[in-house]
């Protein structure tokens, strides 16, 4: 695709509505480009399928957080899989992805849809995203642990929160299912929701980055009993591997 049509498809083109033809946000209300993946119902299928299983196929009601909701599209189809009794609460500190998130809350009418521009994290104030000059990377992170951060990283300040604050002030429900897909903060994002985990004992869903975030994810979860089970790859591999997708259970 030449520069000159990637522009104006991610101009006002790029927000022409449509609606989702399958997968588990069937039927939402989306935009056009990028990630097409999303509406054509083709994203990350394995995911989507374990995702459609919780609850044995209905999570009515149920309170449900997104970690890294870059556009939204899990936000969306959860909140539409709660109902107006449920809540979702999705986090995105990404301020392009988020500004899309939010378009698409708006577009499907869900009032039980929380979104929030920020980083979760083990601590509430600011942080630093690194973005390497590409805001509409999905793979802009807060630093890594050992990272070097310069100008090459352009980083952008970006409000960082603790999910047990939120739930203790009574703004969030406690978690019944979390998504979490935070390109290798997830051990830190765990750790500012350990609270809730042990009270609630939610699903979860972990994407893993790096190294770091396996040992500080299994080092909350080990402990609270919860099993693993890697998702779309038959479980042959006794330990978690970077790259991969897992469903944590209580």
């Amino acid at each position: 695709m030449n520069s000159a049509l990637r522009n104006l498809l991610g101009s006002t083109v790029g927000t022409l509505p449509l609606t989702v033809s399958t997968g588990l946000a069937r039927g939402a209300r989306w935009t056009l480009y990028p990630w097409t993946s999303y509406w054509r119902g083709t994203h990350e299928p394995a995911l989507q399928s374990a995702i459609a299983r919780l609850g044995g196929g209905s999570i009515l009601g149920w309170s449900c957080w997104d970690l890294g909701a870059h556009f939204g599209y899990y936000s969306v189809a959860l909140a539409r899989l709660v109902g107006a009794r449920g809540q979702v609460a999705a986090f995105e500190p990404n301020p392009r992805s988020f500004e899309r998130l939010e378009r698409h809350r708006r577009m499907n009418r869900l009032p039980w849809l929380k979104t929030y521009q920020a980083a979760v994290s083990d601590q509430t104030g600011t942080s630093e995203l690194l973005t390497y000059g590409d805001l509409g990377s999905t793979s802009t992170h807060l630093r890594h642990d050992g990272e070097t951060e310069d100008a090459a990283s352009a980083p952008v300040t970006v409000r960082s929160v603790r999910l047990d604050e939120l739930v203790g002030s009574g703004e969030l429900r406690a978690p019944q299912f979390v998504k979490i897909d935070v390109e290798g903060h997830g051990h830190r994002a765990l750790e500012g929701m350990r609270g809730a985990v042990a009270a609630s004992r939610p699903i979860l869903i972990v994407g893993f980055h790096s190294d770091r975030e396996v040992e500080g994810v299994l080092a909350v979860l080990g402990p609270l009993g919860y099993r693993w089970e890697v998702i779309g790859a038959p479980a042959l591999d006794p330990a978690i591997r970077v790259g991969s997708d897992y469903l944590f259970t209580p």
